[in-house]
């Protein structure tokens, strides 16, 4: 056998130096995009977090009270500031009731008491929608699902909710 070494043509050099240099910067152009892609997947969630509204279990009667607050809300990379509603009352068994003001005919927002045709009954002034007092739909409505519910939890005397929660259809 011969012991030849295998030369390497100036042409070959060249192609195999230009496309590593090119594969090199390819890559170095490349991994901005890829982070930019994928950190968003990998940042931890704030779905699910409780926020303080503000208002102590003390403070809640029979009558539903409308109770605002403000949650950060993260979208990529902007924060925000967003505002959320609920009415909160303390039902019949003594259990501490939170439904979402947003009426699932139309998207419209809903009262308490907001018709003198229709006393102790979430109204809908878009189309004349109604909810009882417990958050289900009055049949002949326009709407056909019941307010939403949201999630919560009292810690050290204060409300704390979370997200609104679809309920079954009534």
């Amino acid at each position: 056998m011969s012991e030849k070494k295998q030369q390497v043509s100036r042409r070959q050099f060249l192609n195999y130096t230009l496309t590593g240099l090119g594969g090199f910067m390819a890559a170095g152009l490349m991994m901005p995009m890829v982070r930019m892609a994928v950190d968003p997947v990998l940042q931890e969630s704030s779905a699910g977090d409780m926020a303080n509204v503000g208002i102590s279990v003390d403070e809640l009667t029979t009558e539903p009270q409308r109770v605002d607050w403000t949650v950060e809300q993260v979208d990529g990379w902007y924060t925000s500031e967003v505002s959320r509603s609920a009415w909160v009352f303390i039902d019949e068994n003594d259990e501490i009731q939170a439904f979402s003001p947003i009426c699932k005919h139309l998207g419209c927002v809903v009262s308490w008491e907001g018709s003198e045709e229709y006393p102790n009954e979430f109204f809908c002034p878009c189309h004349n929608g109604r909810y009882y007092k417990d958050g289900t739909n009055v049949p002949g409505t326009p709407p056909l699902a019941p307010l939403d519910v949201y999630e919560m939890k009292v810690e050290n005397g204060m409300l704390f909710l979370g997200e609104p929660v679809p309920r079954e259809e009534a």
